[in-house]
């Protein structure tokens, strides 16, 4: 099976990177003050992002678990479609998500939201796209499969080191803190190892 194999590995690198992403979402660790509308904001995002960070992990462990010598490039390509379409739908969900929360209760709120919710729908349709690429490669010829896995695999790594800018903003100061407090955002960042401090902010 030479040719799949060493570029499948790469694409499961490609994939991991891309997690992070939902891993923004889990703040950092100070302590926010007693804002109350900003916290519930906080709380509402946090508990719609756990499930989807579930599914996008998953999605990714999926992919990395095709990555062995045996797997057909049929196997790998139903594998990697379903992956991405789960990537997909999950980051629309995200998106979705900060879109209901509606605005935090910070300065500026309004277009951090705003352009937090446009990113994410970016990157929903990004693996959407790469899934129908994936879709339309052909699993009979393993050469032309490999050559079709390269180029998805650069576009993955682009999409994994692109992308956060808005919600990194969005997770700004105050709207990080109260992120941070809340249990599901913890557990969503648990596996990245992020633990929560109590450094006082």
């Amino acid at each position: 099976m030479e040719g799949t194999n060493p570029v499948n590995k790469k694409l499961a690198a490609a994939v991991s990177g891309g997690a992070v992403l939902v891993m923004a979402l889990s703040g950092c660790s100070s302590d926010s003050g007693n804002n109350d509308k900003l916290n519930s904001w906080a709380k509402q995002v946090c508990d719609a992002v756990q499930p989807q960070a579930q599914k996008i992990e998953a999605a990714n462990a999926a992919i990395q678990k095709e990555t062995s010598d045996n797997s057909t490039p049929a196997a790998v390509q139903s594998t990697d479609s379903k992956a991405f379409q789960d990537m997909s739908d999950a980051y629309k969900a995200i998106g979705g998500a900060v879109d209901k929360a509606g605005a935090p209760d910070v300065e500026n709120g309004k277009k951090k939201q705003t352009d937090a919710v446009n990113e994410l729908n970016g990157i929903s349709s990004s693996y959407a796209g790469l899934k129908k690429q994936v879709d339309g490669l052909d699993t009979k010829d393993q050469a032309k499969f490999a050559d079709g896995l390269k180029g998805i695999a650069t576009q993955l790594d682009k999409l994994s080191k692109s992308g956060n800018d808005a919600l990194k903003k969005l997770e700004e100061g105050d709207v990080g803190k109260a992120m941070a407090k809340q249990e599901s955002c913890k557990s969503a960042s648990a596996s990245t190892g992020a633990g929560a401090g109590a450094t006082k902010g």
